[in-house]
Protein backbone atom coordinates (compact mmCIF):
# COMPACT_ATOMS: atom_id res chain seq x y z
CA UNK A 1 0.00 0.00 0.00
CA UNK A 2 1.34 3.42 -0.96
CA UNK A 3 2.44 5.59 1.97
CA UNK A 4 0.14 8.55 2.49
CA UNK A 5 1.46 11.93 1.41
CA UNK A 6 1.12 13.27 4.96
CA UNK A 7 3.17 10.40 6.38
CA UNK A 8 5.80 10.78 3.66
CA UNK A 9 6.17 14.52 4.25
CA UNK A 10 6.37 13.94 8.02
CA UNK A 11 9.11 11.34 7.48
CA UNK A 12 11.07 13.81 5.35
CA UNK A 13 10.76 16.63 7.90
CA UNK A 14 11.70 14.31 10.78
CA UNK A 15 15.18 13.79 9.33
CA UNK A 16 16.36 17.07 10.87
CA UNK A 17 15.37 16.03 14.40
CA UNK A 18 16.41 12.39 13.98
CA UNK A 19 19.89 13.17 12.62
CA UNK A 20 20.83 16.76 13.50
CA UNK A 21 24.52 16.10 12.75
CA UNK A 22 23.59 15.46 9.13
CA UNK A 23 20.32 17.29 8.50
CA UNK A 24 20.14 19.84 11.30
CA UNK A 25 20.84 22.79 8.96
CA UNK A 26 18.48 21.63 6.20
CA UNK A 27 15.22 23.53 5.77
CA UNK A 28 12.88 20.81 4.53
CA UNK A 29 10.04 23.27 3.99
CA UNK A 30 11.79 24.72 0.92
CA UNK A 31 11.68 23.31 -2.58
CA UNK A 32 15.24 23.35 -3.93
CA UNK A 33 16.08 24.91 -7.27
CA UNK A 34 16.66 21.42 -8.74
CA UNK A 35 12.98 20.60 -8.35
CA UNK A 36 11.11 21.38 -11.57
CA UNK A 37 7.60 21.01 -10.21
CA UNK A 38 5.92 23.42 -12.65
CA UNK A 39 5.37 22.68 -16.35
CA UNK A 40 7.00 25.93 -17.44
CA UNK A 41 10.32 24.92 -15.86
CA UNK A 42 12.56 23.05 -18.30
CA UNK A 43 13.23 19.54 -17.04
CA UNK A 44 15.29 16.60 -18.26
CA UNK A 45 12.32 15.18 -20.20
CA UNK A 46 12.87 15.44 -23.96
CA UNK A 47 10.57 15.30 -26.97
CA UNK A 48 7.04 16.52 -27.59
CA UNK A 49 5.46 13.23 -26.54
CA UNK A 50 7.46 13.06 -23.31
CA UNK A 51 6.73 16.70 -22.49
CA UNK A 52 3.00 16.24 -23.10
CA UNK A 53 2.95 13.23 -20.77
CA UNK A 54 4.96 15.17 -18.19
CA UNK A 55 2.41 17.99 -18.23
CA UNK A 56 -0.45 15.54 -17.70
CA UNK A 57 1.30 14.01 -14.69
CA UNK A 58 2.27 17.37 -13.17
CA UNK A 59 -1.33 18.54 -13.40
CA UNK A 60 -1.99 16.42 -10.30
CA UNK A 61 -0.90 18.40 -7.19
CA UNK A 62 -0.52 15.17 -5.21
CA UNK A 63 1.96 13.78 -7.73
CA UNK A 64 4.01 16.98 -7.58
CA UNK A 65 3.99 17.05 -3.76
CA UNK A 66 5.02 13.42 -3.55
CA UNK A 67 7.86 13.94 -6.05
CA UNK A 68 9.06 16.97 -4.08
CA UNK A 69 9.10 14.96 -0.85
CA UNK A 70 11.14 12.15 -2.40
CA UNK A 71 13.59 14.74 -3.73
CA UNK A 72 14.47 15.55 -0.11
CA UNK A 73 14.44 12.04 1.33
CA UNK A 74 17.65 10.29 2.37
CA UNK A 75 18.10 6.79 3.76
CA UNK A 76 16.88 6.72 7.35
CA UNK A 77 18.74 3.65 8.62
CA UNK A 78 21.92 3.92 6.54
CA UNK A 79 22.21 7.65 7.28
CA UNK A 80 22.02 7.00 11.01
CA UNK A 81 24.81 4.44 10.74
CA UNK A 82 26.98 6.70 8.55
CA UNK A 83 26.55 9.52 11.08
CA UNK A 84 28.66 7.44 13.49
CA UNK A 85 31.79 8.22 11.44
CA UNK A 86 33.21 10.83 13.84
CA UNK A 87 33.00 8.25 16.63
CA UNK A 88 34.00 5.04 14.84
CA UNK A 89 35.81 6.14 11.69
CA UNK A 90 34.69 5.05 8.24
CA UNK A 91 36.91 1.96 8.05
CA UNK A 92 35.48 0.51 11.24
CA UNK A 93 31.95 1.21 10.06
CA UNK A 94 32.67 -0.66 6.84
CA UNK A 95 34.26 -3.51 8.77
CA UNK A 96 31.31 -3.94 11.12
CA UNK A 97 28.83 -3.80 8.25
CA UNK A 98 30.83 -6.41 6.35
CA UNK A 99 30.83 -8.71 9.36
CA UNK A 100 27.10 -8.18 9.92
CA UNK A 101 26.37 -9.11 6.31
CA UNK A 102 28.65 -12.15 6.36
CA UNK A 103 27.81 -13.58 9.79
CA UNK A 104 24.69 -11.81 11.06
CA UNK A 105 24.53 -8.62 13.06
CA UNK A 106 24.18 -10.59 16.30
CA UNK A 107 27.76 -11.84 15.75
CA UNK A 108 29.23 -8.32 15.68
CA UNK A 109 30.80 -7.52 19.03
CA UNK A 110 29.28 -4.40 20.60
CA UNK A 111 27.29 -3.65 17.45
CA UNK A 112 25.84 -0.13 17.72
CA UNK A 113 22.03 0.08 17.63
CA UNK A 114 22.24 1.95 14.32
CA UNK A 115 23.93 -1.05 12.68
CA UNK A 116 21.32 -3.41 14.10
CA UNK A 117 18.51 -1.21 12.75
CA UNK A 118 20.19 -1.00 9.34
CA UNK A 119 20.55 -4.78 8.97
CA UNK A 120 17.10 -5.54 10.39
CA UNK A 121 15.53 -3.14 7.90
CA UNK A 122 17.19 -4.99 5.03
CA UNK A 123 16.17 -8.35 6.48
CA UNK A 124 12.50 -7.30 6.70
CA UNK A 125 11.62 -8.80 3.33
CA UNK A 126 8.32 -7.36 2.05
CA UNK A 127 5.32 -9.62 1.51
CA UNK A 128 5.41 -8.96 -2.24
CA UNK A 129 8.79 -10.65 -2.61
CA UNK A 130 8.83 -14.15 -4.09
CA UNK A 131 12.43 -15.37 -3.93
CA UNK A 132 11.83 -18.06 -6.54
CA UNK A 133 10.71 -15.30 -8.89
CA UNK A 134 13.76 -13.23 -7.94
CA UNK A 135 16.03 -16.14 -8.82
CA UNK A 136 14.24 -16.56 -12.15
CA UNK A 137 14.72 -12.85 -12.80
CA UNK A 138 18.43 -13.07 -12.02
CA UNK A 139 18.73 -15.99 -14.42
CA UNK A 140 16.84 -13.97 -17.06
CA UNK A 141 19.27 -11.05 -16.65
CA UNK A 142 22.53 -13.04 -16.77
CA UNK A 143 22.70 -13.04 -20.57
CA UNK A 144 22.74 -9.26 -20.86
CA UNK A 145 24.91 -8.88 -17.74
CA UNK A 146 27.60 -11.14 -19.19
CA UNK A 147 27.49 -10.17 -22.86
CA UNK A 148 26.17 -6.61 -23.17
CA UNK A 149 26.91 -4.84 -19.89
CA UNK A 150 30.74 -4.78 -20.26
CA UNK A 151 30.32 -2.68 -23.42
CA UNK A 152 27.67 -0.24 -22.20
CA UNK A 153 28.55 0.34 -18.54
CA UNK A 154 30.87 3.26 -19.33
CA UNK A 155 28.32 5.00 -21.56
CA UNK A 156 25.49 4.40 -19.10
CA UNK A 157 27.62 5.62 -16.18
CA UNK A 158 28.55 8.80 -18.08
CA UNK A 159 24.85 9.51 -18.60
CA UNK A 160 24.46 10.09 -14.85
CA UNK A 161 26.72 13.16 -15.20
CA UNK A 162 24.58 15.12 -17.66
CA UNK A 163 22.72 17.05 -14.97
CA UNK A 164 24.58 19.40 -12.66
CA UNK A 165 22.07 19.03 -9.85
CA UNK A 166 22.53 15.27 -9.53
CA UNK A 167 26.19 15.10 -10.64
CA UNK A 168 27.78 17.47 -8.10
CA UNK A 169 28.20 14.86 -5.32
CA UNK A 170 30.35 12.78 -7.66
CA UNK A 171 32.53 15.78 -8.45
CA UNK A 172 33.02 16.41 -4.74
CA UNK A 173 34.25 12.83 -4.19
CA UNK A 174 37.19 13.40 -6.52
CA UNK A 175 35.69 11.50 -9.48
CA UNK A 176 37.16 14.17 -11.78
CA UNK A 177 40.36 12.11 -11.78
CA UNK A 178 40.79 9.17 -14.14
CA UNK A 179 41.76 6.82 -11.31
CA UNK A 180 38.67 7.57 -9.25
CA UNK A 181 36.43 7.42 -12.33
CA UNK A 182 37.67 3.90 -13.03
CA UNK A 183 37.01 2.85 -9.45
CA UNK A 184 33.45 4.24 -9.51
CA UNK A 185 32.68 2.54 -12.82
CA UNK A 186 34.01 -0.77 -11.57
CA UNK A 187 32.09 -0.49 -8.30
CA UNK A 188 28.88 0.13 -10.23
CA UNK A 189 29.56 -2.71 -12.67
CA UNK A 190 30.55 -5.01 -9.82
CA UNK A 191 27.29 -4.36 -7.96
CA UNK A 192 25.01 -5.11 -10.90
CA UNK A 193 27.09 -8.11 -11.97
CA UNK A 194 27.16 -9.57 -8.48
CA UNK A 195 23.39 -9.34 -8.03
CA UNK A 196 22.83 -11.44 -11.17
CA UNK A 197 24.60 -14.47 -9.68
CA UNK A 198 22.59 -17.40 -8.25
CA UNK A 199 21.44 -16.75 -4.68
CA UNK A 200 23.16 -13.35 -4.60
CA UNK A 201 20.14 -11.50 -3.23
CA UNK A 202 19.51 -14.00 -0.44
CA UNK A 203 20.19 -12.87 3.12
CA UNK A 204 23.80 -14.06 3.11
CA UNK A 205 24.34 -13.59 -0.61
CA UNK A 206 26.97 -11.37 -2.15
CA UNK A 207 24.32 -9.10 -3.67
CA UNK A 208 22.70 -8.41 -0.30
CA UNK A 209 26.11 -7.40 1.04
CA UNK A 210 26.87 -5.26 -2.01
CA UNK A 211 23.54 -3.44 -1.62
CA UNK A 212 24.35 -2.68 2.02
CA UNK A 213 27.75 -1.31 1.02
CA UNK A 214 26.26 0.89 -1.70
CA UNK A 215 23.76 2.30 0.78
CA UNK A 216 26.51 3.06 3.28
CA UNK A 217 28.61 4.73 0.57
CA UNK A 218 25.72 7.00 -0.43
CA UNK A 219 25.02 7.86 3.19
CA UNK A 220 28.69 8.67 3.74
CA UNK A 221 28.47 11.03 0.76
CA UNK A 222 25.45 12.75 2.30
CA UNK A 223 27.12 13.02 5.68
CA UNK A 224 30.43 14.38 4.37
CA UNK A 225 28.80 16.85 1.98
CA UNK A 226 26.22 18.24 4.40
CA UNK A 227 28.63 18.74 7.27
CA UNK A 228 31.18 20.38 4.94
CA UNK A 229 31.73 23.94 3.92
CA UNK A 230 29.82 26.20 1.56
CA UNK A 231 30.24 24.13 -1.60
CA UNK A 232 26.87 22.44 -1.20
CA UNK A 233 23.86 24.78 -1.30
CA UNK A 234 20.74 22.94 -0.11
CA UNK A 235 18.48 25.67 -1.50
CA UNK A 236 19.86 24.89 -4.97
CA UNK A 237 20.70 21.17 -4.91
CA UNK A 238 18.46 19.77 -2.18
CA UNK A 239 20.10 16.94 -0.27
CA UNK A 240 22.99 15.02 -1.82
CA UNK A 241 22.09 11.71 -3.48
CA UNK A 242 18.43 11.51 -2.45
CA UNK A 243 17.06 7.99 -2.64
CA UNK A 244 15.06 8.88 -5.74
CA UNK A 245 18.28 9.56 -7.68
CA UNK A 246 19.01 5.82 -7.57
CA UNK A 247 15.84 4.98 -9.46
CA UNK A 248 17.13 5.64 -13.02
CA UNK A 249 20.22 3.43 -12.66
CA UNK A 250 18.37 0.76 -10.69
CA UNK A 251 15.39 0.49 -13.04
CA UNK A 252 16.73 1.52 -16.46
CA UNK A 253 16.37 -2.00 -17.86
CA UNK A 254 12.79 -2.24 -16.59
CA UNK A 255 11.97 1.24 -17.91
CA UNK A 256 13.27 0.40 -21.40
CA UNK A 257 11.23 -2.80 -21.35
CA UNK A 258 8.08 -0.92 -20.28
CA UNK A 259 8.65 1.78 -22.90
CA UNK A 260 9.01 -0.86 -25.63
CA UNK A 261 5.88 -2.68 -24.45
CA UNK A 262 3.74 0.44 -24.43
CA UNK A 263 4.94 1.30 -27.94
CA UNK A 264 3.81 -2.18 -29.00
CA UNK A 265 0.47 -1.81 -27.23
CA UNK A 266 1.28 -4.56 -24.70
CA UNK A 267 0.02 -3.98 -21.16
CA UNK A 268 1.14 -7.14 -19.36
CA UNK A 269 4.48 -8.86 -18.89
CA UNK A 270 5.36 -12.36 -20.02
CA UNK A 271 6.43 -14.72 -17.18
CA UNK A 272 10.10 -14.10 -17.98
CA UNK A 273 9.61 -10.33 -18.12
CA UNK A 274 7.67 -10.39 -14.84
CA UNK A 275 10.53 -12.25 -13.17
CA UNK A 276 12.99 -9.68 -14.55
CA UNK A 277 10.85 -6.81 -13.22
CA UNK A 278 10.54 -8.35 -9.75
CA UNK A 279 14.29 -9.05 -9.65
CA UNK A 280 14.97 -5.37 -10.35
CA UNK A 281 12.30 -4.20 -7.88
CA UNK A 282 13.77 -6.27 -5.06
CA UNK A 283 17.33 -5.19 -5.87
CA UNK A 284 16.20 -1.56 -5.70
CA UNK A 285 14.31 -2.22 -2.47
CA UNK A 286 17.52 -3.60 -0.92
CA UNK A 287 19.17 -0.35 -1.99
CA UNK A 288 16.63 1.51 0.11
CA UNK A 289 14.10 2.64 -2.48
CA UNK A 290 10.55 2.66 -1.09
CA UNK A 291 7.96 0.46 -2.74
CA UNK A 292 6.13 3.60 -3.92
CA UNK A 293 8.93 4.17 -6.44
CA UNK A 294 8.87 0.60 -7.71
CA UNK A 295 5.59 0.17 -9.65
CA UNK A 296 4.58 -3.17 -11.11
CA UNK A 297 2.89 -2.32 -14.42
CA UNK A 298 4.41 -1.02 -17.69
CA UNK A 299 2.39 2.21 -17.47
CA UNK A 300 3.25 2.67 -13.80
CA UNK A 301 6.95 2.20 -14.52
CA UNK A 302 6.85 4.67 -17.40
CA UNK A 303 4.95 7.21 -15.30
CA UNK A 304 7.38 6.90 -12.37
CA UNK A 305 10.38 7.56 -14.59
CA UNK A 306 8.62 10.45 -16.31
CA UNK A 307 7.78 12.05 -12.97
CA UNK A 308 11.41 11.72 -11.87
CA UNK A 309 12.83 13.13 -15.12
CA UNK A 310 10.07 15.69 -15.30
CA UNK A 311 10.78 17.14 -11.86
CA UNK A 312 14.58 17.27 -12.21
CA UNK A 313 15.46 20.72 -13.54
CA UNK A 314 17.56 20.73 -16.67
CA UNK A 315 21.02 22.10 -16.04
CA UNK A 316 24.49 21.60 -17.46
CA UNK A 317 27.73 22.95 -16.03
CA UNK A 318 30.83 21.99 -18.00
CA UNK A 319 33.12 22.43 -15.00
CA UNK A 320 31.17 19.67 -13.25
CA UNK A 321 29.29 17.65 -15.86
CA UNK A 322 31.78 17.97 -18.70
CA UNK A 323 34.78 17.24 -16.50
CA UNK A 324 33.11 14.10 -15.12
CA UNK A 325 32.24 12.89 -18.62
CA UNK A 326 35.75 13.52 -19.95
CA UNK A 327 37.42 11.79 -17.02
CA UNK A 328 35.17 8.76 -17.36
CA UNK A 329 35.51 8.47 -21.12
CA UNK A 330 39.29 8.84 -20.97
CA UNK A 331 39.75 6.29 -18.18
CA UNK A 332 41.53 3.02 -18.90
CA UNK A 333 39.18 0.26 -17.82
CA UNK A 334 40.95 -3.17 -17.98
CA UNK A 335 42.93 -4.56 -15.06
CA UNK A 336 46.18 -4.97 -17.02
CA UNK A 337 48.06 -3.47 -19.97
CA UNK A 338 48.30 -6.55 -22.15
CA UNK A 339 47.78 -6.12 -25.91
CA UNK A 340 44.39 -7.85 -25.66
CA UNK A 341 43.29 -5.54 -22.85
CA UNK A 342 44.45 -2.41 -24.67
CA UNK A 343 42.55 -3.45 -27.79
CA UNK A 344 39.42 -4.16 -25.73
CA UNK A 345 39.68 -0.78 -24.02
CA UNK A 346 39.96 1.07 -27.34
CA UNK A 347 37.02 -0.81 -28.88
CA UNK A 348 34.83 -0.57 -25.77
CA UNK A 349 35.50 3.16 -25.43
CA UNK A 350 34.60 3.72 -29.08
CA UNK A 351 31.41 1.68 -28.64
CA UNK A 352 30.59 3.67 -25.49
CA UNK A 353 30.88 6.97 -27.37
CA UNK A 354 28.25 5.95 -29.91
CA UNK A 355 26.02 4.34 -27.29
CA UNK A 356 26.17 7.48 -25.15
CA UNK A 357 25.49 9.84 -28.06
CA UNK A 358 22.59 7.77 -29.38
CA UNK A 359 20.97 6.98 -26.07
CA UNK A 360 21.44 10.20 -24.12
CA UNK A 361 22.33 13.04 -26.50
CA UNK A 362 19.80 11.91 -29.12
CA UNK A 363 21.87 12.85 -32.17
CA UNK A 364 23.12 16.10 -30.62
CA UNK A 365 23.18 19.05 -33.00
CA UNK A 366 24.04 21.72 -30.43
CA UNK A 367 27.73 20.96 -30.11
CA UNK A 368 27.39 19.65 -26.56
CA UNK A 369 29.11 16.36 -27.47
CA UNK A 370 32.16 18.25 -28.73
CA UNK A 371 32.13 20.48 -25.65
CA UNK A 372 32.12 17.43 -23.39
CA UNK A 373 34.80 15.68 -25.41
CA UNK A 374 32.63 12.81 -26.67
CA UNK A 375 32.08 13.90 -30.27
CA UNK A 376 32.05 10.91 -32.59
CA UNK A 377 35.20 10.18 -34.55
CA UNK A 378 35.11 8.87 -38.15
CA UNK A 379 35.67 5.24 -37.15
CA UNK A 380 33.37 5.11 -34.09
CA UNK A 381 30.27 4.13 -36.07
CA UNK A 382 32.09 1.30 -37.83
CA UNK A 383 33.32 -0.06 -34.49
CA UNK A 384 29.84 0.27 -33.02
CA UNK A 385 28.21 -1.64 -35.87
CA UNK A 386 30.81 -4.41 -35.88
CA UNK A 387 30.77 -4.86 -32.11
CA UNK A 388 27.00 -4.55 -32.05
CA UNK A 389 26.62 -7.40 -34.51
CA UNK A 390 28.99 -9.53 -32.42
CA UNK A 391 27.24 -8.71 -29.13
CA UNK A 392 23.75 -9.16 -30.60
CA UNK A 393 24.71 -12.48 -32.18
CA UNK A 394 26.19 -13.80 -28.96
CA UNK A 395 23.14 -12.74 -26.96
CA UNK A 396 20.81 -14.41 -29.47
CA UNK A 397 22.86 -17.59 -29.24
CA UNK A 398 22.57 -17.70 -25.46
CA UNK A 399 18.90 -16.76 -25.57
CA UNK A 400 18.22 -19.72 -27.84
CA UNK A 401 20.42 -22.05 -25.79
CA UNK A 402 18.66 -21.05 -22.56
CA UNK A 403 15.35 -22.08 -24.12
CA UNK A 404 16.63 -25.41 -25.44
CA UNK A 405 16.26 -28.54 -23.26
CA UNK A 406 19.64 -30.09 -22.71
CA UNK A 407 21.46 -26.83 -23.41
CA UNK A 408 19.80 -24.51 -20.86
CA UNK A 409 21.82 -25.72 -17.89
CA UNK A 410 25.09 -25.61 -19.81
CA UNK A 411 24.38 -22.10 -21.11
CA UNK A 412 23.49 -20.78 -17.66
CA UNK A 413 26.62 -22.28 -16.11
CA UNK A 414 28.72 -20.72 -18.84
CA UNK A 415 27.14 -17.30 -18.25
CA UNK A 416 27.82 -17.63 -14.52
CA UNK A 417 31.49 -18.36 -15.26
CA UNK A 418 31.62 -15.29 -17.49
CA UNK A 419 30.15 -13.17 -14.69
CA UNK A 420 32.71 -14.57 -12.25
CA UNK A 421 35.53 -13.61 -14.62
CA UNK A 422 34.10 -10.12 -15.00
CA UNK A 423 34.05 -9.71 -11.22
CA UNK A 424 37.73 -10.69 -11.09
CA UNK A 425 38.49 -8.05 -13.72
CA UNK A 426 36.49 -5.42 -11.83
CA UNK A 427 38.46 -6.18 -8.68
CA UNK A 428 37.36 -5.75 -5.07
CA UNK A 429 34.73 -3.03 -4.75
CA UNK A 430 35.48 -0.73 -1.82
CA UNK A 431 32.08 1.06 -1.69
CA UNK A 432 33.52 3.73 0.57
CA UNK A 433 33.97 7.45 0.52
CA UNK A 434 36.61 9.39 2.40
CA UNK A 435 35.90 12.82 3.90
CA UNK A 436 39.37 14.00 2.84
CA UNK A 437 38.27 13.80 -0.80
CA UNK A 438 35.57 16.38 -0.11
CA UNK A 439 38.02 18.71 1.59
CA UNK A 440 40.40 18.41 -1.37
CA UNK A 441 37.58 19.07 -3.83
CA UNK A 442 36.43 22.13 -1.88
CA UNK A 443 39.97 23.49 -1.77
CA UNK A 444 40.34 23.01 -5.54
CA UNK A 445 37.07 24.80 -6.23
CA UNK A 446 37.97 27.65 -3.89
CA UNK A 447 41.28 28.12 -5.70
CA UNK A 448 39.63 28.33 -9.13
Amino acid sequence: MMESLADLEARVAAQAARLPAMYGKVDFSLAPERFAGAPEIRSTVRGETGEAHRRRLLADPGTVARARAYTMLGDNVADAYAALMPEYGFRRLVGMLTEACDKGVEQVAEAPPELVAFIRAMEATPDWIDMSLIEAGARFSRNASANLAPFVVRGAFVATFLNKYSALPMALTGTLSHETAVRRIKETASFFTTTALPGALGRFGAGFKAAAMVRLMHSMVRFNVLRGGKTWDVSVYGIPVPQVDQMPAGTIGVFLLAFKMLAQGRLSFTPGERAFVEFNRYRCWLLGLPEDLLPTTPQGIYDAMTVYSGTLRDGYDDATCGALVRATMAAYFPADRSLKSRIFNALERSFARVFFNRSFLRGDTTGKAALMGVALRPYDHAVFVALGLFIYGRQKFYKLALRTPGLAGWADRRLIRKLDRLLVDYGHAEYTTDASKYREARHRQAAE
